[in-house]
């Protein structure tokens, strides 16, 4: 049986390539596409796909929302992010989300068919070619850093939104060693404000991006959790372990 393919891509030339491309390929076949997040619920529901494929950017919103979303309903579906935001951080925010993986639009077609495949396959299983060197890249930069213990705290607490009298009741320190502590926190990572501190942290991987979505939700019917699909960025980063020839 061929893999039934969806797509979700607010670009019609994007859909017409894939089109082609898949008519080329006797495994493969597009079973449903789309170009927004509104219309994909629908179409998944619809469809039944085996693999999604899902830009970055959609007319409606994040794609990388509606990943985490599928993800959270259809434990066994494989998630293809493809993009033209080649970003570290926006590869760590796709590993983050439970997609299966992560391939440029630039990316020569043999990868993104490989993608594919590997999704269809082997749907909670994360595959980028350029994860090992990213997380090379985030590991350099997170030791230019060097945060201190105390100011890796006080950027937890920024990002819980605390005032600096809070943190520093949180601290059990004095309202002027907290405001010293965060004067050097923005130094390290050369902003002026919360704002940009925390940008420039989430950047960086000093703090997650589902940290700043709430609580995580609760098991699906399938039981998947946000906790346990943005556990796999710790063990990613550990293990690095990166198929380069899916499928």
């Amino acid at each position: 049986m061929p893999i039934r393919l969806g797509v979700v891509d607010g670009q019609t030339l994007t859909r017409y390539g894939l089109r082609e491309l898949v008519s080329q390929l006797s495994d493969i076949e597009i079973v449903a596409e789309c170009q927004s997040s509104a219309e994909a619920r629908d179409m998944v529901d619809a469809a039944r796909p085996d693999v999604v494929t899902i830009d970055v950017v959609l007319p409606d919103g994040d794609g990388l929302e509606l990943a985490r979303e599928l993800r959270d309903h259809y434990e066994d579906l494989g998630v293809v992010i493809l993009t033209s935001l080649q970003e570290d951080d926006v590869l760590f925010r796709a590993l983050e989300s439970g997609v299966s993986a992560f391939v440029a639009k630039t990316a020569p077609l043999a990868e993104l068919i490989g993608a594919i495949r590997h999704a269809a396959v082997a749907a909670s299983s994360f595959t980028a070619s350029g994860l090992a060197a990213a997380v090379a890249r985030r590991r350099a930069m997170q030791d230019r850093l060097a945060l201190s213990p105390r100011e890796r705290e006080v950027l937890r607490l920024l990002n819980n939104g605390l005032s600096i009298p809070a943190i520093a009741v949180e601290m059990f320190i004095s309202v002027s060693t907290a405001k010293t502590y965060v004067a050097r926190l923005y130094e390290k990572l050369g902003a002026t404000n919360r704002a940009q501190a925390l940008m420039t942290a989430m950047h960086h991987g000093l703090i997650q991006y589902q940290e700043d979505l709430g609580p995580p939700a609760p098991p699906s019917c399938h039981g998947h959790s946000r906790a346990k699909v943005g556990s796999r960025l710790g063990v990613m980063q550990s293990l690095v372990l990166v198929d380069r020839n899916p499928g």
